[in-house]
């Protein structure tokens, strides 16, 4: 969400006066200039449930001259802010995924978030595939306008290709990627296991909670030789990785994964994408059979064979990578989906 927030808000700020309001890390507020844009970082009292209670945002909000509140979702302390600020502007949400994992507190406060859902002008949702699926979207389908995430593709697209020559003598010739947060919804146990029928290379890029199990699993399946934990690269320094691999993989096993912005920047590579079936945004991004293959979640076999099927026919990875390429500059690039929501807000103040 933090990601997708920066890239739209830089793009939005060429037509609009943007400003930004979030939660802060610790209890002081601050306030400062990010690109160009005003970003105020309310102090955070506690945390609850992994969400910032921050009772600053109310007055914050309420003190904005804004035409539009714009709040991105899932954001309990920020609706309840919202609704205690009484403001009487525009209201749009952006909504990026139901409460998975928190079902008693998402069970609680679902009356509220219906409350706010109810107010709104308009919704927006990265895919239809998610309000089709989603109990809370379903309800609101007449207010749900679909802008899918989009980035900016030209930063993919450039490569430095000593490093990327670099990188495929390293662990070439045949190398699958993932990306992602080292936690349960990512499904890498199920990446990991299918690695023992490929013969290939497999660099996992992220950090997370489970990386000692990730580790121990790798150990168990006997594959240590084959897979490598390359931990946290940042975005701008992302590029050649793709590049230099013949597969993305995303085994995600949640609709907590509702959309895998990952797949765009593979995408945006030439890469082909081999994603699960999973009900949420996933299989809209890379389309089965037109830029990838789909397979059921939780399937180390249907891995397996998928990836063995890429790496073992180039025509079929370099058909699958451009029509990714393609479909990325078509449909997901950020200049298009910033246009689509200036044309949103038009409408809602119309």
């Amino acid at each position: 969400m933090e990601t997708h927030l920066q890239a739209l808000c830089g793009e939005l700020q060429r037509s609009v006066n943007v400003k930004v309001i979030v939660a802060n890390h610790g209890r002081r507020s601050t306030e400062e200039w990010v690109g160009g844009i005003n970003v105020t970082r309310v102090g955070t009292l506690f945390n609850l449930a992994g969400a910032s209670v921050c009772p600053g945002m109310v007055r914050k909000i309420r003190e904005t001259k804004a035409d539009i509140v714009h709040i991105h979702l899932p954001n309990p302390a920020g609706i309840l802010a919202y609704l205690a600020s009484g403001h009487k502007g525009r209201l749009v949400v952006s909504y990026h995924s139901d409460i998975i994992r928190q079902k008693v507190l998402g069970r609680a406060f679902q009356p509220i978030l219906q409350k706010v859902l109810g107010r709104c002008t308009a919704i927006i949702t990265a895919s239809g595939n998610y309000v089709e699926t989603s109990p809370i979207l379903s309800a609101y389908r007449n207010r749900c306008r679909v802008i899918p995430y989009g980035i900016a593709v030209d930063q993919f697209q450039r490569c430095d290709r000593a490093v990327l020559a670099g990188i495929r003598k390293q662990y070439g010739p045949r190398i699958v990627m993932s990306v992602g947060r080292l936690v349960y919804y990512k499904g890498f146990e199920y990446l990991i296991r299918a690695m023992t029928e490929v013969k290939a290379r497999l660099l996992i890029i992220g950090k997370g909670p489970l990386l000692s199990r990730l580790e121990r699993e790798v150990q168990a399946q006997g594959v240590g030789d084959r897979i490598v934990f390359l931990g946290e690269i940042q975005n701008q320094d992302l590029g050649p990785y793709y590049h230099a691999a013949d597969i993305f993989v995303l085994p995600s096993v949640a609709r907590s994964e509702a959309f895998g912005i990952v797949q765009l920047e593979a995408m945006a590579c030439g890469k082909p994408v081999i994603n699960t079936r999973i009900d949420s945004g996933v299989p809209f991004v890379s389309v089965d059979g037109v830029t990838g293959i789909t397979v059921p979640p939780k399937d180390p076999k249907a891995l397996s064979r998928a990836i063995n099927l890429l790496l073992d026919n180039p025509d079929l990875r370099a058909k699958y990578g451009e029509a990714a390429r393609q479909r990325v500059q078509q449909e997901f690039s950020l200049e298009i989906m910033a246009n689509r929501t200036l044309q949103l807000y038009h409408e809602v103040m119309s």
